[in-house]
């Protein structure tokens, strides 16, 4: 039994290296990924799931909220710096108090009209979520959680077989898949903490104020209630941190944020408006107006910042 579990352990290692031929990277991060589905599978999963979604449920049919989600969507798209493979843009609003939204492969991005409530008239706190979720298709960090299943699926046929006559083998196949559930919650979470780095940034190039986003996910913790699952057993981050994350990351954006502004208005970079830092404040950016000049900080670069985020 132990020469066939070495054999094929053995197979499964060589298949595994064979499988590392599929690996990618996310440009903004440097981070290596392991895909196995091509983009163009991936966008037509996309386009396929997105249409259904729309099918079931309930558009939007107000022209200024539309005209609104349209204008910063394609701002955000623009940010990207290159073409999404197979991306057809499509901004649509859904009718429903959920204070949510996505984004599919081919530039799908769907936005619920709860979540435009909660960002009331700031068009910054709507902008970094939407950044998030189109950093997540960016990444493609769909494809690479399907390439890590299908990789999880093929250790556990490969222990399966190993094992078959060991009288604890429903012990190890417990243990790999119970490890396998934790590592894939661990796959997701970093995922989120990239998609709030990656989005973050595309907000900024945007024009759209970085700090915008502590402030609105402050307003998503006071509408959290419940208990929440311990960290591991979880898909994202702990809000705190999430916020500390984004707080030690905006400042690095300023420049990039402001620069966007300037390009877009024709105003000084310095006129960038001011999102209130306040953990109560909720108030939407006040009219743009000349900002007082910043205290005296070590310096710091948008890499620097990215890197002690992603703790390299």
């Amino acid at each position: 039994m132990k020469n066939r579990l070495s054999t094929v352990l053995v197979v499964f290692v060589a298949g595994v290296l064979s499988l590392l031929s599929g690996c990618a990277t996310v440009p903004e991060t440097g981070r290596k990924q392991l895909i196995l589905m091509s983009a163009a599978e991936e966008a037509q999963m996309g386009v396929s799931a997105f249409n259904q979604i729309k099918k079931q449920e309930k558009i939007s049919t107000d022209p200024a909220v539309n005209a609104r989600i349209q204008r910063i969507g394609k701002r955000i798209a623009g940010a990207v710096g290159r073409d999404l493979p197979n991306a057809q843009w499509e901004f649509v609003v859904f009718e429903s108090d959920q204070i949510n939204a996505f984004a599919l492969p081919a530039g799908k991005v769907g936005v619920y009209t709860g979540l435009i409530k909660l960002a009331g008239a700031n068009d910054d706190e709507i902008a970094v979520v939407m950044g998030h979720e189109v950093a997540h298709v960016s990444s493609r960090h769909g494809a690479e959680r399907q390439s890590q299943a299908a990789l999880i699926g093929l250790g556990g046929v490969a222990l399966g077989v190993g094992t078959q006559d060991d009288k604890n083998r429903e012990y190890y196949l417990l243990a790999y898949g119970l490890g396998s559930t934790l590592g894939s919650l661990a796959y997701s979470r970093d995922h989120e903490r990239e998609a709030d780095v990656v989005g973050l940034g595309f907000a900024a190039r945007a024009g759209y104020d970085p700090r915008a986003a502590a402030v609105f996910w402050r307003k998503m913790a006071a509408k959290e209630s419940g208990a929440r699952p311990p960290q591991l057993l979880s898909t994202h981050p702990a809000t705190a941190e999430r916020i500390a994350n984004l707080e030690r990351l905006a400042p690095s954006l300023m420049p990039t944020y402001e620069q966007a502004r300037a390009r877009l208005e024709g105003a000084p970079a310095s006129a960038a408006p001011a999102v209130p830092a306040s953990p109560t404040a909720a108030r939407p950016v006040a009219a743009p107006k000349p900002a007082p000049a910043p205290a005296a900080r070590p310096a710091s670069t948008e890499q620097q910042e990215l890197d002690k985020f992603l703790g390299r």
